[in-house]
């Protein structure tokens, strides 16, 4: 069943997809769509459960569940998966691949980096100690607010800074 995504408790279980681009206003309008009626009807063992989720940056899905009473099995978590993979074919975007690290440019602008070109943004000066990155390990909703935005020297990009 689909929560309002403030509505859902702090101890929710969370999810966090990064698109490699941001999504155009029609896009966010049809994955809102999609999302919200995956939500209405996801379900552990035939069980309904409080779910929700949320977009931010115009390119994070965060999905939440609510696992107070009733914890995502693996069918349950499998079945957002398999939603994921289809806006992830619908539109484009690479939203399954974990191989990438989000970090903020000018205050609000997201930009997605494959692991694989990070250092080549800490050395033009692009991504710094002190930028804002996403960190990949929040597993609740509570994380969001204390530790999902951190900075780079306090993350293990630490390495990168070293010298």
């Amino acid at each position: 069943m689909y929560l309002d995504f403030d509505k859902m408790p702090a101890n929710s279980r969370i999810w966090v997809y990064q698109a490699d681009r941001r999504f155009s206003p029609e896009e966010l309008d049809w994955i809102t769509a999609r999302l919200k009626a995956f939500c209405e009807q996801w379900n552990t063992h035939g069980s309904l459960m409080p779910t929700s989720f949320t977009i931010k940056f115009g390119q994070v899905i965060v999905l939440a569940v609510d696992e107070s009473q009733l914890g995502a099995s693996g069918c349950s978590i499998d079945s957002s998966v398999r939603t994921l993979r289809e806006i992830q074919e619908q539109l484009h975007v690479n939203l399954l691949d974990q191989g990438k690290v989000g970090f903020l440019q000018s205050g609000e602008q997201l930009e997605v980096s494959p692991f694989l070109g990070l250092k080549s943004k800490v050395s033009e000066g692009i991504l710094k100690a002190d930028s804002i990155v996403l960190n990949p390990v929040v597993q609740r909703k509570s994380d969001l607010e204390q530790n999902w935005l951190i900075a780079a020297k306090d993350s293990w990009l630490n390495k990168f800074f070293m010298n």
